[in-house]
């Protein structure tokens, strides 16, 4: 769950390969204990991914470390983790060191992911709220007679979404499992748990609110057609005709 940002597959077969590796190991050894800030901030601007690799080595505990503070779950710690450093690579062009430290710029990003993954964790809680109400897995034997139907409409929705999203959706559900306890029932990183489930409780609600508009256009329909003898008859009955 957490790469390396630029981790090199290394080959013990080839005398030559590993070789290589080991020389490629032990310059980001060098460059994460002797380089300055400054000196790992030019490289990485100008694009040295072995600066990304130092620059990883220096702050990830520190990332981790304020993302599981912030969350309180190690596994989706692990996955701001690797979004800061990534967001890190694709925006170092946007680096101004007038503006303050490297690490100073790694903790805004940092800070920023975590209130990502928060915002993220708010909307997915009220989607799985909204569609477990419908799924009425709270009191399934409570009076409303419609009910039963709801479930039954909710579960056809279900079966009809992208077979990844229905097993996620499914695990939590019907088994109350976490996220991260999907994650590891999968085998699925963490971040493709959350974009399962948030891709398919998109779409289920989707389905379900165009479901209720339908019901709602025909129940009116149907009112206007038992309205329009009643209108024709008030108007025959009308004064002046």
């Amino acid at each position: 769950m957490t790469p390396h940002p630029t981790s090199v597959p290394t080959d013990t077969a080839h005398p030559a390969a590993a070789s290589a590796s080991a020389c490629a190991t032990d310059r980001l050894a060098d460059v994460s204990a002797r380089a300055p800030d400054e000196e790992l901030a030019r490289g990485l601007v100008a694009g040295d991914d072995t600066c990304l690799a130092a620059a990883y080595h220096r702050w990830s505990a520190l990332v981790h470390t304020l993302a599981w503070r912030s969350l309180g779950d190690p596994k989706e710690a692990e996955d701001v983790t690797q979004q800061v450093f990534l967001g890190v690579w694709r925006g170092r062009h946007g680096y101004r060191p007038e503006r303050g430290p490297l690490a100073g710029w790694i903790v805004g990003i940092t800070r920023r992911r975590i209130a990502d993954a928060l915002s993220a964790r708010t909307r997915r809680g009220e989607l799985v709220a909204a569609a477990g109400a419908a799924l009425g897995t709270a009191d399934p034997s409570c009076g409303r007679p419609e009910a039963a139907l709801d479930r039954v409409l909710v579960r056809y929705e279900l079966d009809r979404l992208p077979t990844a999203q229905r097993r996620v959706l499914r695990l939590a559900f019907f088994e109350d499992l976490t996220q991260t306890q999907i994650a590891a029932r999968t085998g699925w990183p963490l971040g493709t748990v959350k974009s399962h489930a948030r891709r398919g409780l998109h779409q289920l609600r989707r389905r379900l609110e165009q479901q209720a508009c339908g019901e709602d256009r025909h129940a009116m329909h149907e009112r206007c057609e038992k309205s329009e003898p009643a209108r024709a008859g008030a108007d025959r009955l009308s004064p002046g005709q």
